[in-house]
């Protein structure tokens, strides 16, 4: 996976994630935290959305993690931030560690 990948991952799930909390009008950190705790919606008709809405919301905080952990890594590697930016810029893969 590369570093672009991992943003683009994060950007696609924040537009899935919107789409819930525009439906349902709680923000997903909101909704996560009750669903962890194994409240059930209301409506049976909630059921797959709710599903859905807490794995997306899953995998974003596990991309948001791995982007963390590579900027770390690629600070690390002697590389700053600004060096960082300009590979993205000129769109060269950066390769991360899983």
């Amino acid at each position: 996976m590369t570093l672009q990948e991992i943003i683009s991952d994060i950007h696609a799930l924040n537009e899935d994630l919107e789409t819930y909390e525009r439906k349902y009008g709680v923000l997903s950190e909101t909704f996560y935290e009750a669903y962890t705790k194994g409240e059930e919606p209301e409506e049976e008709s909630w059921v797959l959305d709710w599903a859905d809405w807490a794995g997306a919301y899953k995998i974003l905080l596990r991309r948001q993690d791995q982007y963390r952990l590579a900027i770390q890594a690629l600070k690390k590697d002697s590389q700053t931030l600004m060096r960082v930016i300009g590979r993205t810029a000129r769109h060269e893969s950066i390769p991360v560690a899983p």
